[in-house]
Parts: C-alpha cells; structure tokens; sequence
C-alpha cells in the first residue's frame, strides 16, 4: 500500500487512501479507465489489499483471447466502489467507472498460485462469469517487489459462459453502479 499512497495527493484526488476488509474477503471488481490509454483494471480482494492487473483489452469470453494483464501494484480494498474523475495530473489521472463487480474464488490455495505464477478463479459478477487464469509471463519485480511491471495473460477458462461471438467490451460498456459510460463521466466533467 505504501507504493499507492506515494503515487497519490489525497488533497487532489477523490481516490480512496484504505478502508477496512470486506465481510467475506473475496471481492472481485473490473473498473474501466480512461488514463492516458483505455484499459480495464481487474481487482481481486486478498489479505487485506486489491491485487491489481492493466488490461488493456478488458475481458474476452473466447477462451482462444489471450489479454496482456500488467500488475500495478496494490490498492485499498475501498478502492472496489470508486467511481470519478481523477484529476489530470495526477497518478492515473483521467475518468474511471465501476464496469462490473462481485465475487471471486480460488480453485486452491490463491497465495501459491500466485507464487507458481498462474491463478484459477472463477468471477460472480454482474457482467463476468466463470471460470478464469491469470498466467505471468516473464516480467520482472521492482526493488519493492510489488510487481510492478510484471506481465501476465488474462483469460476464460472452459465452462459454459464460453462464447466467442461476445463483444462483452462494447456490447455493455456502462458502470453497474451510475449506468453511465466513460464518455458521459467525461461530460459530466
């Protein structure tokens, strides 16, 4: 958590600073951002943190749609209901929408396939269903260890939500939380 607060100005931005663990400890969220690109941050609660993955591609239902999935490092576990403007100028800076919630299991222990570098999960959301893999590829650690940099493939694992002919992307891109899009967060300014 150190890594996020250093990055942020808690006096400029509306972005949560922590907060305390959900009840059941396995909140999942996938939010859109606009930052400097468009990509789609997949978050899982874990200890006591959101672990956080760039998707620049956002979420396919075709099981052959192998997503570069960048970590970021860890952010508060308040940050799964965030939802606004981050001001320009600032880490990340740019719109940011709730594109789908819920809750995430582990098919095993989650701290060691962490370790081994490929996460099984399946996702209870709104949007996304299923099973799901996070595979690291070779990346790298910063000094802090905190992942930073390293790549990683999000994909569908086989189960009956498989549907290739899905956009799920541009078919519902609106917030499960304000109904709006990124565009119209923009415009709301």
């Amino acid at each position: 958590m150190r890594t996020y607060r250093e990055k942020r100005d808690f006096g400029r931005t509306a972005e949560p600073s922590g907060g305390a663990p959900s009840e059941t400890g396995d909140v999942f969220v996938i939010q859109k951002h606009a930052a400097r690109r468009l990509h789609y941050d997949l978050r899982l609660e874990l200890d006591g943190v959101m672990l956080s993955w760039a998707i620049p591609k956002g979420p396919s239902f075709d099981t052959k749609q192998r997503r570069l999935a960048v970590r970021t490092e860890d952010h508060p576990l308040d940050y799964a209901g965030f939802e606004g403007i981050i001001p320009k100028g600032e880490y990340g800076g740019g719109a940011m929408i709730v594109w789908d919630r819920g809750r995430w299991t582990c098919a095993g222990d989650p701290r060691a396939q962490l370790d081994e570098g490929h996460l099984r999960f399946t996702l209870e959301g709104e949007k996304v269903h299923g099973r799901w893999h996070l595979l690291r590829t070779k990346g790298f650690d910063d000094a802090d260890g905190n992942g930073k940099g390293e790549s990683w493939l999000f994909f569908k694992g086989k189960d009956e939500h498989v549907d290739p002919s899905r956009d799920l992307v541009n078919e519902r891109p609106e917030s499960i939380v304000s109904g709006k899009t990124i565009e119209d967060l923009q415009a709301d300014g």
